[in-house]
């Protein structure tokens, strides 16, 4: 991992930037070399550099709005007297902020810390919380078990033709939005099973409601894949133990049907359906973790 910190974001990308564009607008507005090293704390050098179109530049911050808006403002501020240095800097600081929360920054950072990419990271602006870390860890659990997935022998024999999703649900989570998946969904390509996208929450209808009906009555589940129903895959769990649950396809009512049904026999690991009209017969298998239902799909897939 490379660790880098967004404040280094700001001293290497976003401070030359803006030092620039004010000595440009200041010199634009009549005032001198020397008066301008003074209000940016630089040497007459450094603005003579500026002022000459040289020096660092990130375009995502000059070419934003907010940054050309909060330069003019200092810089009106400075040639008019009615803005000190405590000021501006809290312009600027303001900025930053604005820039750290799903902004420029936060591009800028991720790009120099690729891990970070998919995470739906928010440090810069909430800090690490037990929120945070759950949304984390989240969004890892279905990345790994995607990956699990992809790389196991067979499993693209069985991913239906709406394809295959991987979900992760949030501790207590109620609704969809508490439930990350892969948009777009995993589809067979050529043999192969492919990740079309990082996981985001919100990304999955179906697997969504079947976890969140399963962790309603068994609050351990919080993971689920679906693949096409094979009686192969069927065999293979009662094999294991499992007996496979069956529900009806259709979509009315389905998140109480499946609750109903989890109440009275208890959430089994492995449930389907039939399919029906314009629906395809699909496989549903549970776990503790996405990659707990993926290691039992794998294990099944292995016994067929």
């Amino acid at each position: 991992m490379s660790l880098r910190l967004p404040s280094e974001i700001v001293v290497e990308r976003f401070l030359p930037t803006v030092r620039a564009m004010l000595a440009v607008e200041l010199d634009a507005r009549g005032l001198t070399q020397q008066e301008i090293a003074a209000h940016l704390g630089v040497t007459q050098a450094a603005v003579s550099k500026y002022v000459g179109g040289g020096g660092t530049i990130e375009e995502r911050f000059r070419e934003d709005p907010r940054t050309r808006e909060t330069v003019a403002r200092i810089a009106e501020g400075f040639e008019t007297g009615t803005m000190d240095g405590y000021e501006a800097l809290a312009e600027l600081l303001g900025l930053i902020r604005a820039f750290e929360d799903r902004g420029p920054i936060c591009e800028l950072h991720e790009e120099a810390m690729p891990e970070l990419r998919g995470l739906g990271c928010d440090l810069c602006v909430r800090g690490e919380d037990a929120t945070v870390r759950a949304e984390r860890e989240a969004l890892d659990a279905v990345r790994r078990a995607a990956r699990r997935l992809a790389t196991a022998p067979g499993v693209a024999a069985y991913v239906p033709n709406v394809g295959t999703n991987v979900g992760a649900a949030l501790p207590g989570a109620t609704d969809e939005s508490d439930v990350a998946a892969i948009p777009g969904r995993i589809y067979a390509v050529a043999g192969r099973v492919e990740v079309p996208a990082n996981p985001e929450f919100g990304a999955s209808r179906h697997v969504a409601s079947v976890i969140l009906a399963a962790a309603a009555v068994d609050p351990s589940i919080r993971g689920g894949i679906n693949v096409a129903t094979d009686d192969r895959l069927l065999a293979a769990a009662r094999d294991r133990g499992i007996e496979p649950q069956s529900f009806d396809a259709g979509y009315d009512d389905r998140d109480e049907r499946l609750r109903e049904l989890f109440e009275r026999r208890g959430v089994a690991r492995v449930l389907y359906h039939e399919g029906d009209f314009g629906i395809e017969p699909i496989t549903y298998v549970l776990g503790e973790t996405p990659l707990d239902a993926a290691e039992l799909l794998v294990a099944l897939v292995e016994a067929t």
